[in-house]
């Protein structure tokens, strides 16, 4: 069951779901193993499955982090699904469990998910918070997964914990300090949470703000976390189930880069919640997937660049690689040696002073 989002006129460019209308796409509805109602977005009507995967921060859903893509994919040959997950959107709230946002519950409702749709396999991605349950997903289940292309998360537990780097540190970041105010309810407060994510200011819209502050509040009532208790306590009551034992079953070293599933990164060098350096660290961890550091780019790149994001995303699932021109566009990194499986010759040799061009304009922009 489901309708396109056909926007009322009389409330601020949203559906009676309090979603943004976006031609191409159809708001849908599916029961899961466990009883639970997802939400999702969808479009296209044939050729390989899709499944993306929003971000983590108050307000996010499918429609939030893939309105610009999705539509795109569903046009070009593809069956593209985006869920609302668990605590996130308009997911179900009528059981304390359905709100679980710890590794766990998240994986197996991607798993539930595909299985709800008859989706036995499929190409992945997945956005900060949805890089990581992407990542988790599929050393779960590599058979279930065609490809993977990550957005600015984390890959598990390939790069400890002292390797992480702090805004503060960060060479690329156009706000070196950085702070992550807490969501109040308010509208103002859900902007300036999205400017921090989003590189491109243009691309928050009032209707984007309008749909994020409803969702986050919904979730918010569902969990009983009052709005002035902040943005940690509220994520602190849907990680349920994260202790020692849950986090041992989702380790990903010695396993993500062993698998042989195609997989690309995409990691915005202008990353204001975590700095491009993360990256950097992932990608010297990680030599079977390919990178990529987009210019002018934050944390939500799909958003940042949709153009860009697309045309990548699209060839990686088409045709299993990126095209040497587009690679080019979407600045395939050259810390080390193009995949030639990953990316079309010809192919650039490595380069040691290959981010001297960016960091000389990084600094030029802070001065």
């Amino acid at each position: 069951m489901g309708r396109e989002l056909v926007q009322d006129p009389e409330s601020r460019g949203l559906t009676e779901e309090n979603i943004i209308h976006i031609p191409g796409l159809l708001s849908r509805w599916v029961q899961l193993a466990d009883g639970s109602r997802a939400h999702y977005v969808t479009s296209g009507e044939s050729g390989p499955a899709v499944i993306l995967l929003h971000g983590s921060i108050e307000g996010s859903s499918g429609t939030a982090g893939w309105r610009f893509m999705a539509p795109f994919l569903g046009a070009n040959g593809f069956r593209v699904f985006a869920p609302d997950r668990p605590g996130f959107g308009l997911s179900d709230t009528s059981r304390e469990q359905f709100l679980d946002q710890g590794p766990h519950a998240q994986v197996e409702f991607v798993r539930m998910f595909a299985d709800a749709l008859c989706i036995d396999q499929f190409h992945l991605s997945g956005n900060s918070g949805g890089c990581a349950i992407s990542t988790n997903f599929v050393v779960t289940y590599p058979e279930r997964v065609l490809s993977v292309a990550f957005i600015a998360g984390g890959l598990g537990d390939i790069v400890t914990p002292d390797q992480r780097v702090d805004p503060v540190n960060g060479k690329f970041t156009p706000k070196p300090d950085y702070k992550r105010d807490p969501f109040d309810g308010s509208e103002k407060s859900m902007h300036d949470l999205m400017a921090g994510i989003i590189y491109e200011a243009a691309a928050i819209w009032p209707e984007l703000v309008a749909m994020r502050t409803h969702a986050a509040r919904l979730q918010r009532a569902a969990r009983g976390i009052s709005l002035t208790e902040g943005l940690e306590a509220a994520r602190l009551a849907g990680a349920r189930g994260t202790n020692a034992n849950t986090a041992q079953i989702y380790t990903t070293k010695n396993r993500i880069t062993r698998l042989t599933v195609p997989m690309i990164y995409m990691y915005g060098l202008q990353d204001v919640l975590s700095p491009v350096e993360n990256g950097f660290n992932q990608e010297d961890a990680a030599p079977n997937i390919q990178f990529f550091y987009p210019n002018h780019c934050g944390h939500q790149g799909q958003t940042d660049q949709p153009d860009m994001f697309n045309q990548v995303f699209l060839e990686f699932f088409r045709d299993g690689k990126v095209s040497a021109k587009t690679a080019e566009w979407a600045n395939v990194s050259r810390r080390r040696a193009i995949n030639p499986d990953r990316v079309e010759g010809p192919l650039p040799a490595p380069d040691p002073n290959w981010l001297n061009q960016f960091t000389r304009e990084a600094m030029a922009a802070k001065a």
